[in-house]
């Protein structure tokens, strides 16, 4: 009895030996392979269902950016530029005029706006320009010709010769609200096409000194140095805005840019197209906000409008019999409120036909027909 339980014992110990080197060296022998660090046995793990390639994700901007994107152009700009030395007359006596010209570049973006290659920009992105080349997003180049320019928007029509153009949808800006998803497609600081985004901050920004005739989209879409001329699109892919400034302490984006909206951008370019230039009306008034010291200092009761501080003698305004001391609250039946209003009132007129403008004149209403004159260029600054 007791060799019997002697053997016994000997064979489950045995037993347990061989399970436990089976178990460590050849776990799937015995089931047991998922879960142990280095087997080749099956795991079973959860995976969302795959969706097929180009699907866009729920929430996802692509379809906006795949149909607006392709109208969105670099623009490469250069210009020759005098070296510090062009002044020398002893330098210029031996090497000639051109032998201290210096190539200086510029970067920035445009929007392909018809089949026939008219593309949108900034004025400051080509101003100066001696030759403007156009990279497209499929990376077809071609060098565009200037239409027009106009400085006061800050916007200009190039043209370029290319087949099968891709077109920018355009949008109505006038229905965006604030708080409006949008989309800022350009060339940042020449890395390529980027997409960013972002909503409408405000609407109507005015009075930053940018531009003569200022009624910008405020958005916190980053937009940085190249962006200027690139498209603000809402998430439908259409075009919104010409991306045009930025806020910045740094040179980089704050979440403060600024956009021109695509109803004053389409009106510039299609008088640009038309008549080479952009036709505004003009009557030679010097406008100011009204302020209490301006109301005291002409002796005005009025409360809203725009007050004139000065007439230009022999301008539309004094043909009319409009005088320093008039405040200005309605041209042409619309109200009237800052300056920047009015001059965007008046700039819609057409010149040669006469509008009513309703004033005050020592708290006594008065309206007087003026027939608005072609708003003269913007005067430049000399270059010393």
């Amino acid at each position: 009895m007791k060799r019997l339980w002697l053997l016994f014992a000997q064979a489950v110990t045995v037993l347990l030996a061989a399970y436990f080197v089976v178990g460590t060296l050849k776990p799937q022998w015995l089931g047991r392979g998922a879960g142990v660090p280095g087997s080749t046995g099956t795991i079973s793990i959860l995976e969302a269902p795959s969706s097929p390639i180009g699907t866009p994700a729920p929430g996802s901007l692509a379809g906006a950016v795949r149909k607006a994107a392709p109208a969105v152009v670099s623009i490469n700009t250069s210009t020759k530029a005098l070296g510090p030395q062009s002044n020398d007359p002893w330098f210029r006596f031996f090497f000639g005029d051109r032998a201290d010209m210096q190539q200086q570049a510029g970067l920035g973006s445009g929007v392909i706006m018809s089949p026939e290659g008219y593309v949108l920009t900034n004025n400051h992105v080509v101003e100066g320009a001696d030759q403007i080349e156009v990279v497209l997003q499929d990376a077809r180049r071609a060098t565009a010709k200037v239409i027009g320019t106009d400085p006061e928007s800050d916007l200009a029509v190039l043209k370029i010769t290319l087949d099968k153009l891709p077109v920018m949808t355009l949008g109505n800006s006038d229905a965006l609200q604030v708080g409006d998803q949008v989309l800022a497609i350009g060339n940042p600081f020449g890395v390529g096409q980027t997409v960013t985004s972002g909503i409408v901050s405000a609407l109507g920004r005015n009075q930053l000194g940018i531009n003569t005739f200022e009624n910008f989209i405020q958005t916190d879409a980053a937009i940085n140095p190249g962006n200027s001329g690139g498209a603000l699109t809402d998430i439908g892919g259409h075009l919104m805005g010409i991306n045009t400034a930025i806020y910045s302490r740094s040179g980089g984006s704050m979440g403060i840019g600024f956009a021109i909206p695509v109803s004053t951008a389409k009106q510039v370019m299609e008088s640009i197209v038309k008549n080479g230039q952009v036709v505004r009306g003009w009557i030679g008034v010097e406008p100011g906000e009204l302020t209490p010291e301006l109301a005291q200092t002409f002796g005005v009761q009025a409360d809203q409008g725009v007050i004139v501080t000065g007439v230009l003698n022999s301008g539309p305004a004094a043909v009319a019999g409009i005088r320093p001391g008039d405040v200005i609250t309605q041209v042409g039946g619309q109200p009237v409120r800052t300056v920047s209003e009015l001059l965007t009132r008046i700039a819609a007129l057409k010149p040669g036909q006469a509008t009513p403008f309703v004033l005050q004149r020592r708290g006594e209403p008065l309206e007087v027909p003026v027939t608005p004159a072609q708003r003269p260029p913007p005067q430049r600054l000399r270059q010393r």
